[in-house]
């Protein structure tokens, strides 16, 4: 991985442009490291949570840690109304925005016991045997948001009949979110096909000991944020439509 010194030439050359990056819910965990990575690096972060007292805490704590070149504003990724009033915040105060590190997610667990990272694969082709599901998904040329949706709405028609197993789905513990981040994975491409000027890319961190999965994994946030930040801060010739796993390319 290059090297995140700000004398290096590419980061020196990002700075001197004055980025703008967004990180969402960063009051803790991964996001929060990310916002102390890019800050690390000379970028003015803008730090966003759900919930303001912990946002600003957080902000807070990084600047006491010598981190100045940070502010907070509160953005709920689910409320249209939180992000309208966030998207008009941006425009009016900066114009527009350079990075998106959309890091926010919602725990939809109840109890974790023992988890093998081989359950958690994020790829039509890694653990799904729903023949029309690979199709759909790893049809890269023709890939759209429609049949994104499509893949989505069989999996949750066959989850409501109790047909997981038997139409190719996996049957683990962790079946809706492998199956939710293998089509969230599928949209980026589709993203990245749509706009072709803004570089877009999916960025698995590993499994990384954070309060949503109650510390069950094996990676700090500091080694789990290296990907996003080493992708925030590459030059204009960035990929796009890629997914990395930390910091190197991976298939889907």
């Amino acid at each position: 991985m290059e090297s995140m010194n700000p004398k290096n030439s590419n980061i020196h050359f990002l700075m001197t442009i004055v980025l703008q990056p967004v990180v969402t819910g960063a009051n803790k965990g991964i996001g929060f490291e990310i916002s102390k990575q890019l800050a690390s690096n000379g970028v003015k972060v803008i730090l966003t949570a759900r919930d303001v007292k912990r946002g600003t805490e957080a902000v807070d704590i990084l600047k006491a840690a010598g981190y100045s070149d940070l502010s907070f504003h509160q953005l709920d990724v689910s409320d249209p109304v939180s992000i309208f009033a966030f998207v008009n915040f941006i425009k009016t105060e900066f114009g527009k925005l350079d990075i998106l590190v959309n890091n926010a997610a919602v725990n939809g667990l109840t109890t974790v016991g023992s988890v093998d990272p081989k359950d958690l694969k994020f790829g039509p082709d890694d653990f799904i045997s729903n023949e029309n599901a690979k199709k759909k998904l790893g049809d890269v040329d023709g890939l759209t948001e429609e049949k994104v949706d499509e893949v989505v709405e069989e999996f949750l028609e066959d989850v409501k009949e109790n047909l997981i197993e038997d139409k190719g789905w996996p049957s683990n513990n962790f079946s809706a979110y492998s199956v939710s981040k293998t089509v969230l994975n599928a949209y980026t491409r589709v993203l990245a096909k749509k706009y072709p000027t803004v570089a877009i890319n999916a960025v698995s961190p590993g499994f990384t000991k954070t309060d949503l999965n109650y510390n069950a994994g094996v990676l700090t946030t500091e080694e789990a944020a290296k990907g996003p930040v080493m992708l925030a801060l590459m030059p204009d010739s960035k990929p796009s439509g890629l997914f990395f796993d930390n910091t190197e390319v991976s298939t889907f």
